[in-house]
């Protein structure tokens, strides 16, 4: 089986952010980052070159072997912020929540000013309790 292409880094989060040069997509990175660290009690770390996680687990694909993944995060990728948010998710919640388009894994928003940040707060949170009960070999990562 091969290996995973996206794995953890020791690379700084901080210094990833800093290097965004669009100022608003910056600033809405470390929004993120705190929403996340709230929702999830976990220090940010990246995986790969571009991608923020938060809190480790264990996914489980097709092969049903065990994968080390992360329970959310996101990437500012060129077209939109890419929340990766597993599971499913609250449909009253996105209702609410503003301009944003979904795939199965993921929440795409080009700013965080199109959505609700409080109702998208909610949505990450819920998603991580959802996660965590319904798949209790998730690990946290403590926040120091």
């Amino acid at each position: 089986m091969a290996e995973p292409k996206t794995k953890p880094t020791t690379a700084s989060v901080t210094a990833f952010i800093s290097s965004i040069t669009d100022d608003g997509r910056r600033e809405d990175c470390k929004a993120l980052v705190q929403m996340m660290t709230r929702a999830t009690n976990a220090k940010p770390k990246m995986w790969g070159s571009a991608i923020i996680g938060f809190g480790d687990r264990d996914y489980f694909g097709a092969s049903g072997k065990p994968t080390p993944w992360f329970e959310t995060g996101f990437s500012p990728r060129k077209q939109a912020l890419s929340l990766y948010l597993m599971g499913p998710r609250d449909q009253d919640l996105l209702v609410k929540l503003g301009m944003a388009g979904q795939s199965a894994g993921c929440l795409y928003i080009k700013r965080l000013s199109d959505v609700d940040r409080s109702t998208l707060q909610k949505l990450i949170t819920q998603t991580v309790k959802n996660l965590r009960k319904d798949a209790p070999r998730a690990r946290p990562a403590r926040a120091k």
